[in-house]
C-alpha cells in the first residue's frame, strides 16, 4: 500500500476512534486497539490534527501529554451553547429514557455494559444525562481507565417527589435499606 494512502487510512481510523470514544484516550490504548506502535499513532495524530485545521471542519484535536481527544472548535461555542440550552428545556428522548432506566436499575454500570445491553453507542446519551445531572460518573474501582455510571441523587429525589405527589402520603423514604 502506498505510504500516503496508508497514512490517510490511519488518520481516518484515528478520527473514527476518537469520535466514538468521546473522552480523552491514551496513545498507548489507541496503539493497542489499532495494533500499531505508539510512534505510528503519534504520527497519525499529527496528520489528523492537520486535517482538522481546515476551515470547513467543525472539530479539532486536543492533545495533553499521552492523551488525545476530539472536541468542537471554539468558534462554534455559541451555536452549541444554544443547542445545549434547548436540550435542557425539551423532554428526554426515548434513548435517554432507556439509558437512564438501565443505569437506575443496573447501576453502577460501565459504559461498555450499558452499550452491550442497549446494543448501540451510548456516549452522547450519557453525556446529555450527565449534563442534566441525572446520572453520575466516577472512576471504576476495578479499572482506573474506565468509568461507572449510576443514578444521581437529583434523579432519585425527582422520582421520589413525583411518586409522593401522586400518592400524597410519603413522609420519609429509605432508598437503600
Amino acid at each position: 500500500m502506498e505510504e500516503s494512502a496508508k497514512n490517510f487510512k490511519l488518520v481516518s481510523k484515528l478520527e473514527a476512534l476518537l469520535f466514538i470514544y468521546g473522552e480523552p484516550l491514551e496513545v498507548k490504548k489507541i496503539a493497542k486497539i489499532l495494533g500499531l506502535k505508539e510512534p505510528e499513532i503519534k504520527e497519525g495524530l499529527i496528520g489528523l490534527e492537520e486535517e482538522l485545521k481546515r476551515e470547513e471542519r467543525g472539530l479539532m484535536l486536543v492533545q495533553d501529554k499521552s492523551k488525545a481527544q476530539l472536541v468542537t472548535k471554539p468558534e462554534f461555542s455559541k451555536l452549541l451553547e444554544d443547542v445545549t440550552k434547548q436540550e435542557f428545556t425539551e423532554a428526554l428522548t426515548p434513548a435517554s429514557l432507556e439509558t437512564i432506566s438501565i443505569v437506575a436499575y443496573a447501576g453502577p454500570i460501565t459504559r461498555a455494559d450499558l452499550e452491550y445491553i442497549r446494543g448501540v453507542n451510548s456516549s452522547f446519551t450519557l453525556r446529555a444525562l450527565l449534563m442534566r445531572g441525572l446520572v453520575e460518573r466516577e472512576v471504576d474501582p476495578k479499572r482506573a481507565n474506565a468509568y461507572i455510571y449510576s443514578a444521581s441523587f437529583d434523579l432519585l429525589r425527582h422520582r421520589i417527589h413525583h411518586r409522593c405527589r401522586k400518592a400524597d402520603q410519603c413522609k420519609s423514604v429509605l432508598l437503600y435499606p
